[in-house]
């Protein structure tokens, strides 16, 4: 092969394995031996499953060559989020207290994957419980940002993040409450799709705030993302917030015609407080889709204004609730972190809860009310650029700000409402990649990778990669 597997996508890879011009036993330890090589700089990875890869590997490549060829992911090596449960295997939430946790199911996505024909490489470390945004985890370690090794890779699903990035699993799922797979996508440069809350189960997903949680895509490409939203999405039983929705082929709906579609702009809201690099690149971007035919319009959406504290009070509310016997019991094992974030959970009283969801009631109306008069939102993905690890602080135009604080600013809302919301790369801030986030309706999904699909060919990456994989 002249181009490095591991630096492909699956939407390219898929018809060398269909076609048998590379085998999935090939491809898989390719992948292996090279998440295996960074991850003493990457700190990707939570476990290696070497040997069950080798053998599944063994078992798609019999498939593929019988004919029996099951679709985009067939033999495609991947690791997941360390959250999802695994029949038989450890699933550590990256967290000391559940280290020795065994789950006697697979989530329902770990099993639609496996049905896919799915090669699982290992368990990819996160912020511990899902509950931050830096992935610096004071059990199992840093993980490392692919573009620059002194930074986050953005969380929690950083590990999933970075993973992509760097070439050490194909394609990843991460989980997303205020932002857990869009915040890391943007730092690491790659796609990562927030679903509509219900399209996709969160069976056998360890929760973080029930009602805030979603599970999505983290891929190379726009194409990679659709294709496995066409793997996991789906009515689940098991899941008491699983939706029946309509059976979308979403790889159909990509057709990078952008003509006469309306973008939404907030300036009130999404571009406030913004780092000025960020907000050219962003507004570069919506200016590249115009360039393409699509058209602006600036939209009010008041209570957005009050986004940030319904966020809050849920999500602290939820997750506190979840971990509250463990509080009391066992306080020192959580890391000092989300001690507490958990100990602030136990504040808010049953009217502040309500009220947020209150809140939360009318952001979905403004929210409807917006896509009357346009077809997407389009906002920075992120406020500011990936900090330094350890620093709780970031540069904002010159000025020091709170990290968590500012950057779930533009993320939490479409938790809070619901909607599908895409991160896509669109340029560089010095040497760190900066994403550009796509809001559309609830099951807009095929509209909103279709708009980042439009971006994606008009290549903000340049070609650019980080420095482990150019050298892999």
């Amino acid at each position: 092969m002249s181009k490095n597997l591991i630096d492909m996508p699956v939407e390219e890879l898929a018809p060398l394995l269909k076609n048998k011009s590379i085998s999935p036993v090939e491809l898989t330890k390719e992948v292996l031996n090279h998440a295996e090589k960074s991850q003493a700089q990457i700190n990707a990875y939570m476990a290696f499953y070497r040997d069950d890869a080798e053998i599944a590997a063994q078992e798609a490549e019999k498939e593929i060559l019988n004919g029996h060829y099951r679709g985009m992911y067939h033999g495609i090596p991947m690791a997941l989020k360390d959250n999802l449960y695994f029949k038989d295997k450890v699933t550590t939430m990256s967290s000391k207290i559940h280290k020795d946790f065994v789950s006697d199911h697979d989530a329902t996505v770990v099993k639609k994957l496996r049905e896919a024909g799915v090669v699982f490489t290992g368990k990819l470390s996160m912020h511990e419980y899902a509950w931050g945004i830096t992935n610096n985890n004071p059990h199992y370690g840093a993980v490392r940002n692919p573009w620059d090794l002194d930074k986050i890779p953005g969380g929690s699903s950083g590990g999933s993040g970075a993973a992509v990035a760097v070439g050490s699993s194909v394609a990843s799922l991460g989980t997303d409450t205020a932002g857990s797979i869009r915040i890391p996508s943007s730092a690491c440069g790659i796609v990562g799709l927030k679903p509509t809350h219900g399209l996709v189960s969160k069976y056998g997903c360890y929760p973080l705030a029930w009602s805030l949680d979603h599970i999505g895509p983290m891929t190379k490409t726009v194409k990679d993302a659709a294709g496995l939203l066409e793997v996991i999405s789906g009515y689940d039983k098991n899941d008491p917030t699983s939706v029946q929705a309509p059976n979308n082929d979403y790889l159909s709906k990509i057709t990078g015609d952008v003509k006469d579609l309306v973008i939404g702009v907030n300036e009130d809201f999404f571009f406030n407080q913004v780092d000025t690099d960020i907000d050219k690149l962003v507004h570069a971007g919506i200016q590249s889709l115009v360039d393409q035919g699509a058209k602006v319009e600036v939209v009010k959406i008041p209570t957005l204004q009050y986004a940030e504290w319904a966020e809050l009070v849920t999500s602290l509310s939820e997750a506190s609730a979840i971990h509250h016997s463990d509080l009391k019991k066992r306080p020192n094992d959580f890391g000092d972190d989300i001690r507490l974030l958990f100990e602030l959970g136990e504040l808010p009283s049953a009217v502040d809860y309500l009220q947020a969801q209150q809140v939360r009631r009318q952001l979905k109306q403004d929210f409807q009310k917006a896509f009357e008069k346009v077809d997407v939102l389009i906002s920075p993905t992120l406020p500011v650029a990936p900090n330094t690890i350890g620093d709780n602080f970031v540069n904002l135009n010159g000025q020091q700000v709170d990290l968590i604080d500012n950057i779930i600013r533009f993320t939490g809302p479409a938790n809070l409402t619901g909607i599908p919301a895409l991160s896509v790369p669109c340029g560089f801030k010095g040497n760190l990649p900066i994403g550009l986030q796509i809001m559309g309706p609830a099951f807009s999904e095929g509209l909103v990778l279709n708009t980042g699909f439009a971006l994606e060919q008009t290549k903000p990456l340049q070609g650019r990669k980080p420095n482990l994989l150019v050298q892999s």
